[in-house]
């Protein structure tokens, strides 16, 4: 397995990404549209999720497909980027069709990073006009790091991010991952230098540092964001997709396999206090292929997806937690 053309989400022919983000907030959105809608699930493992119409995602409820899955930065705020997406998409003459009726059908999931320094002063909820402005950027070309719902995200001891990765796998499928990094846990070994992830990674794409030989680790609970914030300030929320076919019992169970790339990456993973999410989808260009290593496949991208996100933070100004290549600079 190699990674794809652009190591991205969009190696996933027929997706495309949006990003919109307000830095006076520090928050946004992503968006992940099709050109057609597609076959999606989901899997939630944290203790704190924020989620809207994911319940129409469970194999055995009627819905077959959806138009498109909003990632956003707002807590409960941010779900209302969602609409913003429905809106775009309902001018855009897309949706599911009851007689006159027109329904997108779009989830979303949130993080939380409204104690992160950002004016959060607002008269009228942002999110809704930040998820359409993501849903008209939605190409095949988008930036990660401080972008869109990883704008104001952190990891317990630095920036966290957006970030993405993929695979082409040997049948001729391809799985990508396309992630929010927002957690409880640190992403980055003690002394931040080396990421939890770094025994995936593949072509240097987050500083090719290498993995932290030591041993013990995971044992300590240091936290600057924790000192800094609050328990509850967390969340990791990704998507994951393949081209593959599959039914949406299938997506089920790859994106709960994804969630391994979730533990691999941050330590801890899953706790009481993340809403730690993934979504599945497939477009299904490509015959079906072997689950289990479309499984395996999302979460090796996910781990890479979630260092690559905190590797490529920028610093902005009045960030409260340092970024890697800042933490890094002799390197």
């Amino acid at each position: 397995m190699q990674p794809g053309p652009t190591n991205s989400l969009i190696d996933i022919a027929g997706l495309r990404v949006g990003n919109a983000q307000n830095d006076a907030l520090k928050s946004g959105t992503t968006v992940v549209v099709g050109d057609t809608p597609f076959v999606a699930s989901v899997a939630v493992m944290g203790g704190a999720p924020g989620t809207r119409e994911t319940d129409l995602l469970a194999p055995d409820k009627s819905v077959a497909t959806i138009d498109a899955l909003v990632l956003s930065g707002g807590s409960a705020f941010g779900l209302d980027a969602c609409s913003g997406v429905v809106d775009g998409l309902r001018a855009d003459g897309r949706g599911f069709v009851i007689g006159p009726a027109q329904i997108p059908l779009v989830p979303g999931a949130i993080l939380f990073d409204l104690l992160n320094g950002g004016d959060k002063n607002w008269s009228e909820n942002p999110y809704r006009a930040l998820g359409l402005a993501a849903y008209r950027a939605a190409k095949l070309e988008f930036d990660i790091g401080t972008v869109g719902a990883g704008t104001g995200a952190l990891t317990a001891m630095l920036k966290g991010g957006l970030g993405t990765a993929s695979l082409q796998l040997p049948d001729g499928s391809t799985v990508a991952a396309l992630v929010a990094a927002n957690p409880v846990g640190a992403v980055t070994t003690p002394g931040d230098r080396h990421f939890y992830a770094a025994p995936f990674e593949m072509d240097a794409e987050f500083g090719g540092v290498g993995p932290d030989y030591r041993s013990g680790l995971g044992l300590t609970r240091e936290s600057r964001k924790m000192n800094a914030l609050s328990s509850r300030a967390n969340t990791t929320i990704a998507i994951v997709a393949t081209d593959a076919a599959l039914t949406k019992a299938e997506c089920h169970r790859v994106a709960t396999a994804a969630h391994d790339g979730i533990a691999r990456a941050c330590v801890p993973a899953h706790t009481p206090n993340d809403g730690d999410l993934v979504f599945a989808l497939t477009t299904g260009a490509k015959p079906a292929a072997d689950v289990l290593l479309t499984g395996h496949a999302a979460a090796l991208c996910l781990s890479r997806a979630i260092a690559r996100a905190v590797y490529a933070a920028t610093p902005s100004e009045g960030d409260i937690m340092p970024c890697w290549k800042t933490a890094n600079a002799d390197l």
